[in-house]
């Protein structure tokens, strides 16, 4: 009986430090891709003179971030022009993720994290 209730404080803390875990890899992996659409939208500007729309990067969308993410790409119609790369929480990592929430960055490099915690120094 000692070593069940000893397994069983042992999962409840290893559990919800498990699940956190889970959590900043799967934030890891949307913010390496975004990070990797900010680039083909330099590369693209360089080419077009123009920030390109997610259908004209021709982009797939790997399955561990498509699980867990929605990412999305803009082009801004101001001048200079502009664009920003967005990743809202999906499925269990919109439940999971409410430090963060929706992480975005712009073509000025500027991140933004819209969740609950204050700043993107724990997010970003």
């Amino acid at each position: 009986m000692v070593t069940v209730a000893i397994v069983a404080i042992l999962a409840a803390i290893a559990y919800p430090s498990y699940t956190r875990y889970i959590v900043r890899s799967n934030r890891a992996a949307a913010m390496g891709y975004m990070l990797e659409v900010t680039n083909r939208q330099q590369r693209y500007m360089l080419d077009a003179r123009q920030y390109a729309t997610w259908a004209q990067l021709n982009l797939t969308l790997p399955s561990n971030v498509s699980a867990n993410y929605q990412i999305d790409t803009n082009p801004t119609g101001a001048t200079p022009p502009g664009f920003t790369v967005t990743a809202t929480p999906i499925n269990s990592q919109l439940a999971r993720d409410t430090q963060c929430g929706t992480l975005s960055i712009d073509d000025t490099g500027l991140k933004k994290a819209l969740g609950n915690q204050t700043g993107v120094q724990g997010c970003w």
